[in-house]
Parts: structure tokens; C-alpha cells; sequence
């Protein structure tokens, strides 16, 4: 029997509330708009707790955003245009940029830093971290990783995700040549920075009975700060997360 047909019971915390933003746009799904914009009504009808149900969306394409019949209830914004289009009209969250740029009050901010490289940003900036990519160097090391969700909770600095996290569970991926992060091996290490312990073991694991285990040991203090830094992630793929969980016996 494996480690997530024993029985245990679901986790109770807020570890994997509100995690995964939608990136249907973006590759390797790369869905067209009016695709995206259906996939992401339905997930919106289904409700899943796991999903924040919040429509990234790259600014070069927000023309074809609003020419759609129904409209996202939340749009994270992907700064892809050398200035920042006008956006009073949209229900945006949040804004991802390469630079601190200046946003409207009630939209956060986002800069994206590699891993070896992290900026200051004023107070009240998150930043954005590259989980991987198309090819096998645009996936940053465990150890690149570790030191920067250590930084981020010695400095008490919010963070989103992105790209690379498919699946829970670390993994070979054959057609990259590369071991793909997991994104519960992310929300995970948090956790153990969060603890003020080392998070690269926990990266680096791929014994999945362990983490299922780890994972439901984790005090609620601990899973709510940790989730107050990892604000959430970009999945092309909305229900590989879910179907993940379930199987796992982790699902909210």
C-alpha cells in the first residue's frame, strides 16, 4: 500500500488554500484566449479551494482579454510591453514586472529576481522566482532555490512562483534531461525557513510517503506564515495541481 492509500485523513491547514494562479496562456500550454478564458469559468464553477482563481494574463494580450463575453473576477498582470497599459477597467490583483514599477494602491507588486541575484525592493514589493522553463538551465539548483526562500523569510518577504512546477513531487523530466521542482516540496521548504531549518533537503526529496508526512506534521502557525510568503504560484495547468492533492490525500 503506498503512503497516500493509508487513510490519512485530509490536511486540515492552509498549506494549499488559494495556491495556484492560472497561466492557460502561457507554454506549454500556451491555450488561446477564448480557451483560457472557458478553462478558467469552469474551474471558477467548480470551486476549488486549491486554485486562488486569478487569470494571469501577459499585457500584450490584454486587448483580447476584453473582448471577451465573460471577464475573469481577478487578473494578474505579466508586464511583457515596455510600459504598463492603462487597467482601470480590469479586476487586476496584482502586476509581475522585471522592474519596480509605480501601480495603483490596490495592486501589488511583483519583481522578478533570479535566485543568485535578489534585489531590494521597497517595502510592500514581493518578489517573483523562476521555478523553471522550456529548457534544462532556466531551472534554478536546489541549492539556488534554498538560498532564496531562506532570504525571503529572514527578511519577511512575500514571493510568488513560477513556471516549471507541474507536478507535487519533485521529478526527472526525460524530455529536458533536468529534475522538475515540486510545488510541494516548495510550499514545504517554506515551511522549514519559516522553522529556521535548512530547506534544501526538503527540495531535493522525492520519497513521497515522507512528504505526505511532513506535510500533515505542519503546525498551523507555521503553515499560515509560510503561506503569507508564498503567496501563491503559475500553473499552465489547472487541474494537475488538484488531481495531485487528491491523490496525495491533500487536498483542502
Amino acid at each position: 500500500m503506498s503512503a497516500f492509500e493509508c487513510g490519512t485523513p485530509p490536511l486540515k491547514t492552509t498549506l494549499f488554500s488559494a495556491l495556484v494562479d492560472d497561466a492557460g496562456l502561457f507554454p506549454p500550454t500556451s491555450l488561446h484566449m477564448d480557451e483560457a478564458v472557458a478553462r478558467h469559468q469552469r474551474d471558477l464553477e467548480a470551486g476549488s479551494p486549491v486554485l486562488t482563481h486569478r487569470f494571469l494574463c501577459p499585457t500584450s494580450r490584454l486587448d483580447g482579454l476584453r473582448r471577451q463575453a465573460q471577464q475573469p473576477r481577478l487578473i494578474g498582470l505579466i508586464v511583457d510591453t515596455e510600459t504598463l497599459p492603462d487597467f482601470s477597467d480590469l479586476p487586476v490583483d496584482f502586476v509581475e514586472s522585471r522592474e519596480v514599477r509605480p501601480v495603483p494602491e490596490n495592486v501589488r507588486l511583483f519583481v522578478e529576481v533570479h535566485p543568485r541575484k535578489i534585489v531590494h525592493v521597497p517595502h510592500g514589493v514581493g518578489l517573483k522566482v523562476r521555478c523553471g522553463g522550456m529548457t534544462a538551465d532556466a531551472f534554478p539548483s536546489v541549492a539556488e532555490l534554498a538560498e532564496f526562500i531562506t532570504y525571503c523569510a529572514e527578511h519577511d518577504q512575500p514571493f510568488k512562483a513560477t513556471a516549471g512546477l507541474h507536478h507535487a513531487v519533485r521529478h526527472f523530466d526525460p524530455s529536458l534531461g533536468v529534475d522538475r521542482h515540486g510545488f510541494l516540496n516548495l510550499v514545504l521548504a517554506v515551511c522549514a525557513a519559516v522553522e529556521k531549518r535548512d530547506p534544501m533537503r526538503v527540495l531535493a526529496s522525492t520519497d513521497v510517503g515522507e512528504l505526505v508526512r511532513q506535510a500533515h506534521d505542519v503546525p498551523d502557525e507555521t503553515a499560515q506564515t509560510a503561506r503569507r510568503l508564498l503567496v501563491s504560484y503559475g500553473s499552465c495547468s489547472t487541474a494537475a495541481p488538484v488531481d495531485d492533492l487528491k491523490t496525495l490525500g491533500l487536498d483542502a
